[in-house]
């Protein structure tokens, strides 16, 4: 399998497009830590503060977790591997004034805070932006909660599944209660995801507004707004219209046929985009008349009448493997894939190609390395570097506070000896 190798794919240093940008992360499961790791990604240096002890919430979230030389696990579950490369591991308490005093100390030299407490939280230790705006005008403070800094549900926790659930894609997802279905959460935490997207964005929004205003600026995003902001197409059908729309399974609201078919092996997609490709699709299953059926000639008539084209289609797919349709609609222009499983998605070619598998130097790690999946941004000048693997608890705690603090070392030690400060070590 082709890998793209860190070691050597990393351009030179001082090449990221956010060079020279010190973000504090204050930010723990996976909105706050996309966020962060795209921002380390990109050049950014990204100082991540964690409990002592226990750290992230993620690094016990497994199995999986990376294993030693020996074969037991490590601290590191691949929740916590998947993001959180590119990040100095320092362990304060900020429950202590003195860990409180640290990260203001950090917060001076910073040009980004990222944080995910509860509203409120930080503003009861002294942190929160109005307070920090004080030690750095300059400051770009980002916070992410589950509903937002205001608001009836402002003070509740939030998760993921629980934005899925009240933002409305579960209500999409799935197959209606006639197939069987039920609604359905999708498999990977994407209003996680796509949170911590909109909030990079927002944060290089909010820097690229303090070159003219000298000034940084507060950021409120919620999980359940970015979930809102996502429903896109389907949300603003509903605006619309005003017709609540329901699940209807791997096909598409408004383009039929778009969906999963069963060959005679397994199930694949089809996606067929407008009418030529329709009837491209009809001559290679052998039955051209459907594609001069009035019913089916354009794409609002198969929309409106999918119910009758669709079961004739389930008939004629069985014909032929799902290698053998997608073999024949690609020579002809047709839309149309697999529907892989995980081993098949790193085992595919243009997935290869694309270097989509990272492998990452860890010592410490049974196999010497640790294998992470990229970031998709091709940037060709600056493009994304590959430094630093997730670290371990502490890791960086005593380089980072004598590079960015007035702390010696031997404060450090004291520090560490009281239980403010976790100096790492396996």
């Amino acid at each position: 399998m082709d890998v793209l190798v860190a070691t050597d794919l990393t351009p030179p240093s001082n090449t990221g497009s956010l060079d020279g940008l010190v973000v504090l992360d204050l930010t723990r499961i996976l909105a706050g830590p996309t966020c962060t790791q795209l921002l380390g990604d990109l050049g950014a240096e990204v100082i991540k503060i964690e409990r002592p002890v226990k750290g992230d919430d993620t690094r016990a979230w497994g199995p999986p977790f990376l294993q030693d030389e020996h074969g037991n696990d490590m601290q590191e579950s691949a929740y916590y591997l998947c993001a959180n490369r590119n990040k100095s591991s320092v362990a304060v308490d900020i429950a202590t004034k003195e860990g409180v005093q640290i990260i203001k100390n950090l917060a001076k030299n910073a040009d980004i805070l990222v944080e995910n407490f509860k509203v409120g939280d930080l503003e009861k230790r002294g942190l929160s932006y109005q307070d920090l705006k004080q030690v750095n005008p300059k400051l770009v403070y980002c916070s992410i909660t589950g509903f937002g800094q205001t608001g009836p549900y402002a003070k509740r926790a939030g998760y993921d599944f629980l934005a899925q659930g009240m933002g409305g894609i579960m209500a999409l997802t799935g197959f209606p209660e006639e197939e069987g279905g039920q609604p359905t959460k999708i498999g990977v935490g994407v209003t996680d995801v796509m949170c911590g997207m909109y909030a990079a964005t927002a944060i290089l929004a909010a820097i690229h507004s303090r070159q003219s205003t000298g000034n940084g600026q507060h950021i409120d995003i919620s999980l359940l707004d970015s979930q809102v902001a996502w429903l896109i197409n389907q949300g603003t059908s509903y605006l619309t219209s005003g017709d609540v729309p329901g699940r209807i399974g791997n096909s598409h609201p408004t383009i039929v046929p778009y969906q999963t078919f069963n060959a005679s092996d397994k199930p694949f997609i089809i996606a067929v985009g407008n009418d030529g490709q329709f009837e491209r699709l009809c001559q290679i299953a052998g039955a051209p008349e459907l594609a001069s059926d009035a019913r089916f000639k354009h794409n609002f008539d198969r929309v409106r009448n999918r119910k009758e084209l669709i079961p004739l289609l389930k008939e004629l797919t069985p014909q032929m493997t799902s290698e053998e349709w997608i073999s024949k609609l690609e020579d002809v222009g047709v839309p149309c894939g697999p529907v892989n499983t995980m081993d098949e998605v790193f085992e595919n070619p243009q997935i290869q190609h694309r270097g989509m598998k990272l492998e990452m130097e860890y010592p410490s790690a049974k196999e010497g390395h640790v294998n992470l999946i990229s970031n998709p941004i091709k940037l060709s000048g600056t493009p994304v570097q590959y430094r630093k693997a997730p670290p371990k608890l502490g890791a960086d705690t005593l380089e980072t506070l004598l590079q960015h603090t007035k702390l010696n070392p031997e404060e450090i030690e004291n520090l560490a000896k009281q239980g403010i400060l976790d100096l790492g070590g396996d």
